[in-house]
């Protein structure tokens, strides 16, 4: 189980470091992604950093994500893990910095002898009274 916190723990870190290559290198060649931003599900090419670059490119300096809360579950060369991250930005052309907490699910397989995430999966909550808004202020 380090081994696989140790790879949960370092991907969130290298995003601080804006090198999507380094990101990346622990994802499958292609994975399964539902992330924050539209579309529904996005493409995971593991061996393309531009989206993930041209993401990076809309702060002022790469986000920090704070990974929290992290439960693994598992069973040979098949793992799942939660947990409740926080992303933390300056947006580019903004003077004010962000925090958003949000919901991860990741799966991960062994493959050539290394954990790589196959399957992410980002959520807010939304409220529930009528105005289907982002729960974007709830902390842990």
């Amino acid at each position: 189980m380090n081994e696989i916190r140790e790879v949960i723990e370092r991907k969130a870190a290298l995003l601080e470091t804006g090198d999507a290559k380094a990101v990346l290198s622990h994802y499958a060649d292609t994975f399964v992604e539902y992330n924050l931003a539209p579309p529904l599900r996005q493409p995971g090419d593991g061996r393309d950093p531009a989206a993930l670059e041209a993401w990076m490119a809309t702060f002022q300096t790469p986000p920090r994500r704070e990974v929290t809360q992290l439960e693994i579950t598992a069973d040979g060369h098949v793992t799942f893990a939660t947990s409740i991250d926080c992303l933390s930005a300056t947006p580019r052309g903004s003077n004010e910095s962000f925090s958003l907490w949000f919901r991860v699910t990741l799966g991960l397989r062994r493959i050539d002898g290394r954990w790589l995430v196959t399957h992410e999966h980002e959520s807010v909550p939304f409220e529930m009274d009528g105005s289907f808004r982002a729960s974007v202020t709830l902390l842990p």
